[in-house]
């Protein structure tokens, strides 16, 4: 028991309001300086720099700025005429574009909380003068804004991709399915409860298939960015971390040649946010690794094998028993923390069990953006309350139709490996269906 006092003092400093990465410096200290004081300090600092010391970490600044670069190259309006185009016509009209804004701006923004912010400022006072009311549209963009670190690429896909020991191009490949039912379900609620309210379009009339298409070529500058990430690492053409590197230079051209609204002036602003989205990202992952090293030394992710492997034997109920985990803890810690935390911890349980890793990677990362939705600390819940002004308990209100709504979509790939890697099975079967074709064409 006495190897568990560290887990204790984390979850104590949480619940103190201390920020993540400090109640993990502190419950590792607690641990190295009073529980195994044969362990020299230096070694303990040494593993907190050298944590980060990795080349494919690289990535998560490169992504971090092509979505500050975002908000000022007009990539994001750019997206937002085209997602007004293919629904703005329906019920619900601009509710439904926010749903589809933050799909389309998960492959550049890759942060729930950047595409809650952005929203919060565009998109929810439109909604206000649509006749919305201020809750529902809170409501609408904390929940749409789970989509995007699901859309590749994600700073949490590299993530787990990096701890799991899997192929980043892989795990944005699986991330597609997910994140577009997620994007659906979230649509067919607000299709729901606008027609129950009676919300109007934000189009009276539906977009000609000539305003679909002169929109999309306005818009594919800003959408040919996640689908070129994704060929260029799946046809070997670059490194995830080279592709974050294209990526922001891609998204500069676009902003100061093509959309022609990225300033010189915008560049510092760019610059400071990344390095400070990063610093706050980084110094998680250090402290989260130093805490790592004391559950490796404490054989604690042995000890939960052994539990769940006692527990049972079946792999549909270790799921089952690891998503309420997830959604419970989800409503107190970060979810870029608790993947760096607790990803470590099941993975190699999970794996025990016959559950492919990057399937795991897909239940873990949906579960965790569901938590980002819920009180008492979803992330997304206060960033979006803060910036709109609504009331927590008006806003909780009128999320719980959408939380329920994600948390179908999380059984859908819990117990369907075939949903959630749909995507990479194609493509991986896709050389065998020509060589198929190229048989019976020879044949015949």
């Amino acid at each position: 028991m006495q190897s568990l006092l560290p887990i204790v003092v984390l979850f104590i400093l949480f619940f103190l309001n201390i920020p993540i990465a400090f109640a993990l410096i502190g419950s590792s200290l607690f641990y190295f300086v009073f529980l195994n004081t044969t362990m020299p300090m230096e070694m303990v600092i040494q593993q907190f720099v050298t944590s980060i010391e990795s080349f494919p970490y690289l990535a998560v600044p490169f992504f971090i700025m092509v979505g500050s670069t975002m908000n000022y190259s007009g990539i994001s309006e750019a997206l937002m005429d085209f997602a007004n185009v293919l629904v703005g016509h329906t019920k619900g009209g601009l509710a439904q574009v926010n749903c589809l804004l933050s799909a389309l701006m998960g492959g550049i923004s890759g942060s729930a909380n950047a595409d809650a912010a952005m929203q919060s400022k565009i998109l929810v006072p439109e909604m206000k003068k649509k006749g919305f009311s201020l809750p529902f549209s809170a409501a609408v963009t904390a929940a749409s804004s789970a989509v995007s670190p699901v859309i590749p690429p994600g700073t949490n896909l590299i993530l787990y991709a990096i701890i799991a020991g899997v192929p980043v191009g892989t795990m944005f490949l699986a991330a597609y399915g997910p994140g577009i039912l997620m994007t659906i379900s979230l649509m067919i609620t607000v299709h729901i409860i606008a027609v129950r309210r009676n919300y109007i379009p934000s189009r009276e009339n539906k977009a000609t298939a000539g305003e679909i298409g002169t929109q999309f070529i306005k818009s594919i500058w800003a959408l040919i960015i996640p689908f070129g990430i994704i060929m260029g690492m799946r046809l070997g053409m670059f490194t995830p971390t080279e592709a974050g590197a294209i990526a922001v230079v891609f998204s500069l051209f676009v902003g100061f040649f093509i959309y022609k609204k990225l300033e010189l002036k915008h560049i510092p602003i760019i610059l400071k946010d990344t390095v400070k989205s990063t610093g706050s990202v980084m110094i998680i992952i250090a402290s989260a690794k130093v805490f790592g090293y004391y559950l490796t030394l404490e054989r604690i992710p042995q000890i939960i094998t052994e539990l769940l492997v006692n527990m049972t034997d079946s792999a549909f109920v270790v799921l089952m028993v690891i998503n309420l985990m997830l959604l419970f803890i989800g409503m107190f810690i970060e979810g870029g923390a608790a993947l760096v935390i607790l990803a470590p911890l099941l993975v190699p349980a999970v794996k025990l069990f016959g559950v492919d890793p990057i399937h795991f990677g897909m239940i873990f990362i949906v579960n965790i953006m569901i938590g980002g939705l819920t009180p008492p600390f979803g992330s997304m819940m206060f960033t979006v309350c803060s910036i709109v002004g609504v009331k927590l308990e008006d806003f909780i209100r009128e999320v719980w139709p959408f939380i329920i709504a994600l948390i179908v979509v999380l059984i859908l790939v819990t117990y369907s490996e075939t949903i959630a890697l749909f995507i990479p099975k194609l493509i991986e079967g896709l050389p065998k269906l020509f060589q198929f074709i190229m048989m019976k064409f020879s044949g015949a």
